[in-house]
């Protein structure tokens, strides 16, 4: 019995890990399908290191274009609007940036994509803990 109960956690724990990985989410923003990629499953307060991968039409990987992350918290009772801005930097394929939330709740962020004299944008939310 006691064998079967370790088993067991030990199960909910490989779950609870594997849950915990990070957060993803994937868009169309213009011709480019784009995945961002935060480290964090939920983003927290402070460093959050994001990746963006951004591929054309035809599947390929796009490796020249500028990336920014607008990222920011509408006004509240007491508090005003938040925003922020973070350059992406190409490493190999992928596009990192770091994003440092200032307080926990729900964060709106815009990834804009420059390329060929033509800006595309995803945007998404995402909550802070």
């Amino acid at each position: 019995m006691r064998k079967v109960a370790v088993m067991v956690l030990m199960i909910l724990f490989v779950a609870v890990l594997a849950y915990a990985g990070s957060y993803e989410v994937r868009k169309k923003a213009g011709e480019y399908d784009v995945v961002v990629t935060i480290d964090k499953n939920p983003p927290v307060v402070g460093d959050n290191n994001m990746t963006v991968a951004v591929k054309d039409a035809s599947g390929k990987d796009v490796t020249d274009a500028k990336v920014k992350v607008d990222y920011s918290m509408p006004a509240m009772p007491g508090m005003p609007a938040m925003n922020y801005k973070t350059d992406a930097t190409l490493k190999g394929s992928e596009y990192k940036a770091t994003m440092n939330l200032s307080m926990s709740g729900p964060w709106n962020i815009a990834v804009k994509i420059s390329r060929g004299g033509k800006t595309a944008s995803m945007k998404f939310n995402a909550d802070a803990r």
